[in-house]
């Protein structure tokens, strides 16, 4: 008998056939889709253990990781924190600069060469996705702060934050940064329920927010009913889209859905089919409803 997740199944096979395997900018091409409530047990799976690029992605562990040690008393939120488009390679500390025009964040760059407060790069890393803010908490947080986080969530061995953004030295070398649907998954849904080993509602409450408050919500959230409740986190270079979102529809059990997509789309072609498998999901969770926007 058929699920109620077959025709997107089919069309997430299709997607991934029609893509060309031999073009050499895109080799491993993949669609994967996972979809569990806040204890971290799947309802629904599409290849959801493939490893993709983590894009930006990676920063929601990464400011899950700074609230940690802001809850420990380790960092504080009003710290102030030189702003610096210059970073150190952590392959072996070659500086490497990153480039504002590649960037979401004015704000931050405005304040290049003063200080902003920690509190503030972990709005802007999340709410628009700054590569600025992303490295200089790296920088301060730590990335073996970022590998606790994910080793916490139980996430696998395929999911990694290696690196900062942009930095070239490390990334030819083989660090990297990836990650799966699924181990997205399991770190929204500990956001979610408050997990006690991640510090709890201290920790997770204001990350929580702030994810809610993120203003690139043209994937997963465009693909639910209007006004659903979201918190999510996206992250998008050429040929690679992903969205991870807790969803908390009125009335209704929360819920998560991640998305990862690698393939040949740009990047309002993969925005708009990363919603469309949203909005799949929801039809098949909600088949009594008819067609929703």
């Amino acid at each position: 008998m058929p699920s109620p997740f077959s025709d997107l199944d089919s069309r997430l096979d299709r997607a991934v056939s029609a893509s060309d395997p031999s073009d050499p900018s895109n080799p491993d091409a993949a669609l994967s889709v996972w979809l569990g409530d806040l204890d971290g047990r799947p309802r629904y799976e599409h290849d959801a253990f493939a490893p993709h690029y983590a894009a930006s992605t990676m920063k929601l562990p990464l400011v899950i990781a700074a609230f940690r040690r802001i809850v420990r008393g380790e960092l504080h939120l009003d710290a102030p924190v030189t702003v610096t488009g210059t970073f150190a390679s952590v392959l072996d500390g070659s500086p490497f600069d990153l480039d504002e025009a590649e960037d979401q964040d004015p704000q931050t760059w405005a304040a290049l060469g003063g200080t902003c407060t920690l509190g503030e790069l972990a709005e802007r890393a999340i709410t628009h996705s700054s590569n600025i803010a992303t490295n200089l908490l790296v920088d301060v947080v730590g990335l073996d702060e970022v590998a606790e986080v994910l080793r916490i969530v139980g996430c696998s061995p395929a999911t990694v934050v290696g690196r900062g953004i942009e930095d070239a030295v490390a990334r030819r070398a083989g660090i990297t940064n990836t990650v799966t649907a699924a181990d997205l998954g399991l770190v929204m849904a500990a956001v979610g329920r408050r997990e006690p080993a991640l510090g709890g509602a201290e920790v997770l409450a204001p990350v929580e927010e702030m994810l809610a408050r993120q203003v690139h919500v043209d994937q997963v959230p465009a693909g639910l009913p209007p006004g659903t409740p979201t918190a999510s986190k996206s992250g998008w270079i050429p040929g690679v889209s992903h969205d991870v979102a807790l969803v908390r529809p009125v009335g209704e059990e929360p819920f998560v859905i991640a998305v990862c997509t690698t393939i040949d789309l740009d990047e309002t072609e993969a925005a708009v089919f990363v919603a469309g498998i949203a909005r799949d999901v929801w039809r098949a969770e909600h088949p009594t409803e008819g067609e929703r926007a």
